[in-house]
């Protein structure tokens, strides 16, 4: 099974701690990089993967607009 955890973009992994933290602090999950995660539900953390995902997935469909026009 491939390791999901691994960054294509090593320089990439404080923009993307810091885009979680945005979404998490968005979601109303204040101080998430110091609280245990265990503590929260599965639906919790997972919100906060979901959005990065999306979020990331529009940044990339906008990046992808932008070099064709």
């Amino acid at each position: 099974m491939a390791n999901r955890k691994k960054i294509v973009v090593p320089e990439a992994r404080e923009a993307l701690n810091q885009l979680k933290l945005e979404i998490a602090n968005e979601l109303g999950l204040t101080d998430y990089d110091n609280i245990d995660k265990g503590n929260l539900t599965s639906r919790q953390n997972g919100y906060v993967g979901g959005y990065m995902t999306k979020r990331l997935v529009e940044m990339a469909q906008t990046q992808m607009l932008n070099k064709n026009s």
